[in-house]
């Protein structure tokens, strides 16, 4: 096992250790809403580095402004590949999907 790092904060350490631990489905619900969290945060930082409303891209991408706000919300769990790779080419992006080594505890990242 690698050698622990801290977490940002020994707040947010206590959190994840006292909810999450060593629990594999604590830790499975962790990582999904840590993955819906930062596609949202990507979508809205690719947008609107882009100078586009929501409004916008949607028109871009064949949707509606709702649905775009939905992608952008970091409880929403239904992205799809279709639409990232719509979202990609609208905003002229190319989309990569990586596997990469799974992490102990994500929050020991320096």
């Amino acid at each position: 096992m690698a050698s622990k790092k801290p977490a940002r904060s020994g707040a947010l350490q206590h959190a994840y250790d006292r909810y999450v631990g060593d629990d594999p489905e604590q830790r499975a619900a962790y990582e999904q809403e840590l993955l819906n969290a930062e596609i949202a945060a990507l979508l809205y930082r690719l947008r609107t580095q882009a100078s586009l409303s929501q409004r916008e891209l949607a028109k871009r991408v064949g949707t509606t402004a709702s649905v775009i706000c939905r992608l952008e919300d970091a409880d929403y769990e239904g992205h799809s590949l279709a639409m990232l790779r719509r979202i990609a080419a609208a905003l002229d992006r190319r989309l990569e999907i990586r596997f990469v080594p799974a992490r102990k505890q994500r929050l020991q990242r320096a």
